[in-house]
């Protein structure tokens, strides 16, 4: 097979009734999976009577995000992967242009369409919008979106532009490097897994790139609210290990040490607004961060003196929230 579309799910019925059938409209005959985390509430059995064409590969148990698609994806025999969040709407002619930049060149790896909003379709979505990208100290965002700040789409980004991530919510991979880079880290359960992908993929030499030609609609928040505990805790462990694992050598002592500082800041402000789970979660994020170290669960991947140039050498936090630059372009001045 060409291309493969695959959805994982865990107990998302509501979201499969409502999204899939924009994939199964537009899919162009590629065959689609899904890739059913031990839901409880009757998400297989719907698919079966509903969409007897679909494939479903059915876990046993719950292995979250990166686990789930690295085991289901193994069952899966393609060239291309195309991973899916179940709260996704394509449109029509979503595949195409993405295939032509994956069939043309063979040194990008991953590529990821527009993201808009679901509800607020003017609107680029938290998760991808136009393109990811990192800064220095590790904090992502994107074309379209910094932090809370969503743009409108003007067409501003329908471009094709290599960027430093695609996000995870619709993710083109070649199956070859996927499956080469040893799929999704497990150790990341969930959140960020696609951005350590990317880098690694990176330092490997290969490009991510953005297609504007290609749009799709995403719900978001489908799993955790960003106001979860657990969220919390996954994004500034997450946001660590990444770090950890993909810095050079000689940036890695004094940027890990600045986004601890930084870290602990954000602790405080949590403290003095009464969050005290939040603050609970960032404690527990540096530890499991310096226990997976001393335990050596990770070690480090590029020890190196290659620098993505996709990297902003400036602090995101400070530009947005000192400086007050909102936008995407405002970061070039």
């Amino acid at each position: 097979m060409k291309l493969s579309i695959a959805i994982l799910n865990w107990n998302g019925l509501s979201h499969l009734q409502t999204f899939l059938p924009s994939v199964v409209e537009h899919s162009n005959g590629h065959p689609v999976f899904l890739i059913d985390n031990a839901s409880t509430d009757g998400s297989v059995e719907w698919l079966k009577q509903t969409y007897p064409t679909i494939i479903p590969i059915v876990h046993e148990q719950n292995e979250g995000f990166c686990r789930g698609y690295n085991s289901g994806l193994s069952q899966i025999d393609s060239t291309y992967f195309v991973l899916l969040n179940s709260d996704v709407e394509v449109t029509e002619g979503w595949l195409d242009p993405i295939l032509k930049i994956l069939d043309q060149d063979s040194s990008v790896a991953a590529v990821q369409p527009k993201i808009l909003s679901y509800h607020e379709k003017h609107l680029f979505e938290y998760a991808g919008a136009g393109g990811g990208q990192i800064d220095f100290l590790g904090y992502p965002f994107c074309r379209g979106r910094i932090f809370d700040t969503l743009e409108e789409d003007k067409g501003q980004y329908d471009d094709l532009a290599e960027i430093f991530w695609a996000s995870g919510a619709c993710f083109f991979v070649r199956a070859d490097l996927f499956r080469a880079m040893g799929g999704f880290d497990e150790k990341f359960f969930a959140h960020m897994e696609e951005i350590d992908l990317c880098w690694r993929l990176k330092n490997a030499g290969y490009k991510i790139m953005y297609c504007g030609q290609s749009t799709v609609y995403h719900l978001g928040g489908g799993t955790l609210h960003k106001s979860n505990s657990m969220k919390t805790f996954l994004n500034y462990r997450n946001g660590l290990l990444l770090l950890y694992k993909n810095l050079t050598q000689k940036r890695l002592f004094s940027t890990l040490f600045l986004r601890l500082v930084l870290d602990g800041i954000a602790g405080v402000e949590h403290l003095l607004k009464c969050r005290f789970a939040s603050v609970k979660a960032i404690w527990k994020a540096h530890k499991a961060l310096y226990s997976f170290i001393y335990l050596e669960k990770i070690s480090r991947k590029n020890d190196s003196n290659f620098e993505s140039p996709h990297i902003l050498y400036k602090s995101i936090v400070w530009q947005y929230f000192i400086r007050g630059k909102k936008y995407y372009e405002e970061l070039k001045k």
